[in-house]
């Protein structure tokens, strides 16, 4: 069965113009850069290769070297549109070197070396491809099980775009009907899918991320961008059972700014939040990379580190007293910034929820001492019951038992 190349060219830029029309709008609507550049490449394209079809008789030898060349930026737009999604400038003099590669190739060919156009032509193509591909590769946060289809799709392309030709070039050189027959009908229809394939790989990758986006914001607190109570627990769970695996105890910091309603009465909310800012900046600066901490309740902090408990007394202390010689000042003049900080810590595998019950009652030990100091748990709690009520906003004075007569 043969496939009419005209009709398949014409079928190709359609649906590549339809896609790209598709693309702008939405990167309109989400404020994309890397959408606006995917549909401007994909209309750009698209109109190229429609008006080489149509009129490339008719067409100069100088115009329809245009046409060419305008493909080209087109391809290089689709690279540097992977490059934007990544938060990378793009590269514009890689943009238009293939365009210029082209035209300075063909300017030296015999006008009559069709083949050798060809193979050009389709050279440069796969070289974005693989740069297409590459740039997706090189972005190795996101899980490669997830991301396969974005990088495999422009591999296959290029791929596709060459092999016919390296084997009308080894097999049969000198027949210029098998090139012009065989690649340009194979070329016709994977361009079509190819179309179709990136546009699927586009809407993955850009679902990936706004996934990723909500996920993040439920697990941030918003005014300290520290990590909220159930990112704290997220995040603490994976570095508790890594240190599990390695035999290394954990230690957990609670951390409670002394006063802090009086300070929100005394001085405002707006004053009030700059003092829960600055409280998590400085927490952040005390702490390691590899230390995790989170704001789990209006002003009150914690902080999970991978040592033990002596360190994370010491590290406490440290927060302590950069904390109360913070000398923050208003209109209505200093305010007193001092914190409490309760430390509990436990072997490997230690619960998360066993350690702060612990930290949590060293907490009020330090408050009751008169505040603005560290106090360390002396032991771990038997039974949880009480302190997940407390957490839970579930209190209640415990029900009396049966009588025994």
């Amino acid at each position: 069965m043969s496939l009419d190349s005209m009709t398949l060219y014409f079928v190709a830029t359609m649906v590549a113009a339809l896609l790209g029309a598709m693309l702008l709008f939405f990167g309109k609507q989400e404020s994309n850069p890397a959408l606006k550049w995917w549909g401007t490449a994909y209309l750009l394209g698209a109109a190229s290769v429609a008006l080489w079809t149509l009129a490339s008789n008719s067409l100069g030898e100088m115009l329809s070297l245009a046409l060419n060349a305008v493909g080209f930026v087109a391809c290089g737009m689709v690279w540097n549109a992977s490059r934007v999604f990544h938060g990378r400038k793009p590269n514009l003099p890689g943009l238009v070197l293939g365009a210029i590669a082209w035209i300075a190739a063909v300017m030296m060919l015999d006008p009559h070396a069709s083949a050798m156009r060809l193979t050009i032509g389709a050279a440069i193509v796969a070289i974005y491809a693989a740069l297409t591909a590459h740039e997706l590769w090189s972005e190795r946060r996101k899980s490669l099980k997830r991301r396969w289809p974005a990088i495999a799709v422009p591999v296959l392309h290029g791929f596709v775009l060459m092999l016919p030709i390296v084997l009308g070039d080894l097999l049969r050189p000198d027949d210029d009907k098998f090139t012009s027959s065989i690649w340009v009908t194979i070329f016709s229809i994977e361009l079509v899918l190819y179309a179709v394939g990136t546009v699927f790989v586009i809407f993955m990758l850009v679902s990936e991320r706004r996934v990723s986006t909500h996920r993040t914001a439920a697990a941030m607190d918003p005014l300290t961008a520290m990590f909220n109570r159930r990112g704290f627990a997220e995040a603490c769970s994976r570095v508790i059972e890594r240190e599990a695996k390695a035999g290394r105890p954990v230690t957990v910091l609670i951390f409670d700014i002394d006063h802090f309603k009086r300070i929100n009465d005394s001085f405002g909310h707006p004053a009030g939040d700059e003092i829960l800012k600055l409280f998590a900046a400085i927490v952040v600066s005390n702490l390691r990379i590899s230390d995790i901490s989170g704001r789990i309740g209006g002003e009150e902090f914690a902080a999970l580190l991978p040592c033990g408990l002596e360190e994370g007394v010491f590290v406490a202390d440290r927060v302590r007293e950069a904390f109360a010689t913070s000398g923050i000042t208003c209109e209505d003049g200093p305010i007193d910034t001092t914190v409490s900080i309760g430390v509990a810590g436990g072997p490997a595998g230690t619960e998360l929820e066993v350690l702060l019950a612990a930290a949590d009652t060293a907490l009020y030990q330090a408050k009751r001492g008169g505040r603005n100091r560290v106090e360390a748990a002396v032991e771990l709690p038997l039974s949880l019951e009480n302190w997940r009520r407390k957490t839970a906003g579930l209190a209640q004075p415990a029900r009396p038992g049966p009588v025994v007569a």
